[in-house]
């Protein structure tokens, strides 16, 4: 057991306060980096050391499972009994109190967890009942039923709160129907978890008495991330003795779209009168330079408690900004910063971070950082090829190219939806195994099976439309057949609900698109099986070191992370902050606190990016900057903020955007960057003596790691700025830079 005086030497002025205050209700504003980890274990080890308050009367509420394990991991280290404290996530803290007594609510205490495909497949069932769409109402009724419950909305609540909704009549009915079937089942889904919780407390004064005495102190982390049923469990709780002990930060409250409430955190003083509150404002992690960048953003948000973040860290590495070309030429310079600092440094790939506000940009960087080598990883995500919305797209692709593949056949007749069964495919399948055919050429011979006269026309339409694909293929390009292919199918309609996840597969989508566009010009008379080979290499992981790559990741997915150098991209409006926020105020205020969590992931370098052109929505699109780089300016360039003081006018030239009159970079290897960054490929090559610089020339064999054998046919620049096309086989013409891509020369 750890002595408490060592603990507390250990924290400083700020954290020591929140610490002592043991009694009553405590908020504790903690800003990024600033050691709120510690000052809970070392508040509940002082509960226990110093206050003699039992372990089995402590409960600690995080909101992941990897930060309730290292809770507990800390607390071992420092304090006896903690096998008898409640640390863990709410939800698990939900289920505990659950098997106990839910029994008092109508269910049995074995009840069932449902996941989301559980969930979705009860959904299916209820509206097809109903004889509703399922189409047109799965979606919906899954997003608003979880929304209604993390609200505390019955199904009459729910209709009475969202009577504005055009299928509000609907989709209670599927609300009501689905809970009806959930009970019979003797089954939960996730949220249920949290609502049955709280409707025990609500209904049953004893059960709620129990728990709110057993735990005299509760505890509760990452508070800015607390729903409306959350805040009300915690209050229900805290009813009997008022011990709690809130921590979070405004500023990093993000998940706004999946239900959770920044006013938890902002009004909990007006909900517990009486309220201490104490700000820890000192960081541990980035260096003077990126928290004034941190400081200076953020300070621009209204709904927020006020503080600013300082540090005795060093002042740092100034932080980088650049303008690509278009998102590949990004992508590229991401890849020579990195491989130019490990060169130079002690840095390793586990280093390294690019975030960004939506999936879709990761294509670029999957496709750029094979070319040097660059192992890489795609946090809380899968890689670009390897997304479903992008294989269904494929699919079809691949049938064209190989009607022999009866997986992409089996994927591509069910996305979109045609209403062709289980049950259908079966008798399909049986019979193109008793003949030997494969499943497309047994659509050829439908009046020989069992299948029912309307599933046969479904099948013969579907065997139309690939017939036509195919021939289409016959005599376009394959961006132009991949285009026919999304319009003839009316592909993207599954995502034309307004969601967060649907925004992201259309950017998904229309980067693909861009991707099938790039590799037909960078490879002349490339084919279809080419490109299809091309995607297939970029879906491959096997090269990948797990433990030691470059982390690709959305910023939603790192936070509470953080890395020694931050590579955040897209930094143009309407990606970052994304589009449907323009005119929403609270919504903007939420992409501002998006930027202020993934510039508080940097530790020692911090490069901002964007792109003059993008490939958007099917259409090469040209971009502005964001106006968060505005924002920035009094950071980033305080020389150009003090003329825009001065005249009033905001100087976009020195963001390159396309727009703005100001002349935009070739469309070459090089990018545009700003008055830090200058052109990169003079400013980051550095010196190796080793490379054979001058043996390369035109029509010359080399080996690459990745892509294997080829053949220079171009050469561009001298000596280290050297820049190779190469074209190899089945995987098409590549542009690398000599100096870091993991390549010899095989011949003379």
């Amino acid at each position: 057991m750890a002595d408490i005086n060592e603990l507390l030497n250990k924290l400083n002025e700020e954290q020591i306060k929140p610490v002592l205050d043991t009694e009553g209700a405590v908020l504790v504003i903690a800003g990024a980096g600033s050691g709120k980890t510690r000052v809970l274990t070392t508040r509940i080890a002082y509960l226990v050391l110093e206050k003699g308050v039992y372990p089995s009367e402590i409960m600690a509420i995080t909101f992941t499972n990897k930060a309730a394990d290292e809770m507990k991991k800390r607390l071992e280290r420092i304090i006896d009994g903690t096998e008898y404290m409640w640390v863990s996530t709410i939800h698990s803290m939900c289920v505990r109190i659950l098997r106990r007594d839910i029994e008092k609510i109508g269910y049995d205490k074995n009840f069932t967890v449902y996941d989301e495909t559980d969930k979705e497949r009860v959904l299916k069932r209820v509206i097809t009942e109903f004889g509703y769409d399922v189409d047109k109402f799965l979606k919906q009724s899954k997003n608003y039923i979880s929304i209604a419950k993390n609200d505390c909305l019955t199904p009459d609540a729910f209709k009475s709160e969202y009577a504005h909704l055009h299928f509000i009549d609907e989709l209670t009915a599927i609300y009501r129907e689905y809970d009806n079937q959930l009970m019979r089942s003797n089954s939960l889904d996730f949220d249920d978890l949290l609502l049955r919780t709280y409707q025990l407390f609500n209904d049953h004064d004893e059960v709620l008495d129990y728990y709110s005495e057993k735990f005299r102190y509760i505890h509760i982390d990452e508070f800015q991330d607390t729903n409306k049923v959350q805040f009300e469990i915690a209050k229900m709780l805290a009813r009997k003795h008022g011990n709690i002990f809130v921590v979070g930060d405004d500023d990093q409250s993000i998940y706004g779209w999946r239900g959770a409430k920044i006013e938890n955190i902002l009004s909990f003083d007006k909900i517990f009168h009486g309220t201490k509150t104490y700000k820890l404002q000192r960081n541990y992690r980035s260096t003077k330079k990126i928290l004034q960048l941190a400081n200076c953003i953020i300070k621009n948000n209204v709904g927020r408690k006020d503080k600013e973040l300082f540090t005795e860290n060093s002042d740092g590495a100034r932080v980088e900004t650049f303008v690509g070309t278009d998102e590949n030429n990004e992508a590229t310079f991401a890849a020579i910063q990195i491989k130019n600092l490990m060169a130079r440094t002690d840095l390793t790939y586990k280093d390294f971070a690019v975030f960004m506000r939506v999936n879709a940009l990761s294509r670029a960087f999957e496709q750029e950082f094979p070319k040097y080598g660059i192992p890489y990883r795609i946090f809380g995500g899968f890689k670009f090829f390897e997304r479903k919305e992008i294989k269904d797209a494929l699919s079809y692709l691949k049938l064209i190219n190989n009607p022999f593949d009866d997986e992409a056949f089996l994927r591509c007749i069910g996305v979109p939806r045609r209403g062709i069964g289980d049950k259908t495919i079966a008798e399909l399948r049986e019979y193109c195994v008793g003949t030997g055919l494969c499943l497309y050429e047994g659509l050829l011979h439908l009046d020989q099976t069992t299948i029912g006269t309307a599933a046969k026309t479904k099948l013969y339409n579907f065997r139309r439309l690939m017939d036509g694909l195919r021939e289409y293929a016959n005599r376009n390009s394959v961006p132009k057949l991949l285009k026919f292919v999304l319009d003839s199918t009316s592909f993207t309609e599954q995502f034309a609900e307004e969601t967060e996840d649907n925004t992201s597969r259309l950017y998904n989508i229309s980067e693909l698109v861009n991707s099938a566009e790039q590799f037909v010009k960078d490879n002349v008379g490339a084919t279809l099986a080419d490109y299809l080979c091309s995607t297939s290499l970029a879906a491959d992981t096997d090269s990948i070191n797990e433990d030691d790559c470059v982390t690709v990741a959305t910023i939603h997915a790192v936070k509470g992370l953080e890395f020694k150098c931050v590579f955040i991209a897209g930094l143009d409006e309407s990606i970052l902050p994304i589009q449907r926020s323009s005119g929403d105020e609270n919504e903007l205020e939420e992409e501002r606190r998006l930027m202020y969590v993934a510039i508080t992931r940097a530790r020692e370098r911090l490069y901002l990016t964007r792109a003059n052109s993008r490939f958007m929505y099917g259409d090469r699109a040209f971009m502005r900057h964001s106006r968060f780089l505005k924002e920035a300016q009094p950071v980033l360039n305080p020389t150009a903020y003090e003329k825009e003081k001065k005249s009033g006018i905001f100087e976009s030239k020195y963001w390159g955007d396309a727009d703005d009159g100001f002349p935009s970079p070739d469309n070459t290897t090089s990018g545009y960057s700003s008055s830090y960054a200058k052109n990169y490929m003079n400013n980051t090559l550095k010196e190796n003596k080793s490379a054979n610089f001058n043996g390369y020339k035109r029509g010359i064999k080399v080996k690459h790691a990745k892509f294997g054998e080829g053949t220079v046919i171009d050469v561009k620049g001298t000596g280290e700025n050297l820049i190779v096309d190469v074209a190899f086989k089945g995987v098409g013409i590549k542009a690398l830079a000599v100096k870091y891509a993991p390549m010899e020369i095989i011949n003379g």
